[in-house]
């Protein structure tokens, strides 16, 4: 009833973990797979260990998670690794990875195939780290190219993650289907900030921060449904999941699957299963009896 198919990855529901929360460790991806996802994106892996911006990294909001915490990772070599400990996972895994340039996202991408992995995830998105992520992902030139070259260097799917906190999404997702993606990752947290009013100072460090949550969902819908209209690709929605009606108002905007990342600290790591419940009594509600029964029908 739920299974999903994006590009050749079979997936038994439509949730995937999405980047940045307990995707680092091989223990944590094990964990994720054994809550119920469908699939399981790791965490963002640059070419060389980051340990990220100081203290504080992290805020909670009134609807939502804030955070900067600067793309810490362990490196390509010590995240391979770990991906040599996962044992038993019979579930799609997606590389994520960041670089400053096509050069470095290609021999990322190669490196996360050689391990093993089932697909990659481009992070074109991320808000606040300094060289990376948006400040690429903005220019649908350097997105087109990007992924353009990966593609060559590849054989596994490939799917650039934008951002909302662009001029067009529309015309970065063209970019990204002219670069031969296999489908596109939409939205990433949204640039925002807050500042204490005892020190009347902004309370990240980095000032600025990656906003996640449900705060965001309404934006992550709207760009889904405006990618979903202009796109002949795959779309996976992300952003502010955490209920099976949440999954099911971004597969009525178009997405064949969503990621959740920000749910598992409100719901705990069983949200995958738990929004799967959701999501099947609401289509046997409905009368739907599968994911293609109702995807994109906030389109016509």
């Amino acid at each position: 009833m739920l299974e999903v198919k994006i590009a050749n990855l079979k997936l038994k529901n439509p949730t995937i973990l999405a980047s940045g929360i307990m995707g680092e460790s091989s223990g944590s991806l094990i964990r994720v797979a054994k809550s119920g996802a469908g699939a399981l994106v790791t965490k963002s892996i640059g070419s060389d260990a980051r340990t990220g911006y100081p203290n504080p990294t992290v805020v909670e909001l009134e609807c939502g998670i804030l955070n900067s915490m600067g793309l810490p990772n362990p490196g390509i070599e010590e995240f391979g690794k770990e991906i040599e400990d996962i044992k038993g996972i019979d579930i799609p895994i997606i590389g994520s990875i960041f670089g400053r340039d096509k050069e470095e996202f290609s021999m990322l991408a190669k490196r996360m195939e050689e391990y093993g992995l089932d697909a990659i995830e481009l992070n074109l998105s991320c808000p606040h780290a300094k060289g990376y992520g948006l400040e690429i992902g903005g220019d649908p030139d350097l997105v087109k190219s990007i992924t353009r070259e990966v593609k060559r260097n590849v054989s596994i799917p490939v799917f650039p993650k934008i951002s909302a906190n662009v001029r067009d999404v529309v015309e970065i997702g063209k970019a990204v289907e002219e670069g031969g993606a296999d489908g596109i990752v939409a939205i990433n947290s949204v640039k925002a900030m807050k500042i204490d009013l005892s020190t009347k100072k902004p309370i990240l460090h980095n000032k600025f921060g990656g906003y996640s949550g449900r705060g965001i969902k309404p934006i992550g819908v709207r760009c889904v449904y405006e990618l979903a209209s202009e796109l002949s690709i795959p779309v996976i929605g992300v952003g502010g999941i955490e209920t099976g009606k949440d999954a099911a108002e971004y597969i009525l905007a178009g997405a064949t699957a969503v990621e959740i990342g920000s749910a598992i600290f409100y719901r705990d790591v069983d949200v995958f299963r738990k929004v799967c419940q959701e999501l099947e009594e609401w289509m046997k509600d409905n009368g739907y009896e599968s994911i293609e029964d109702f995807r994109g029908l906030a389109l016509r």
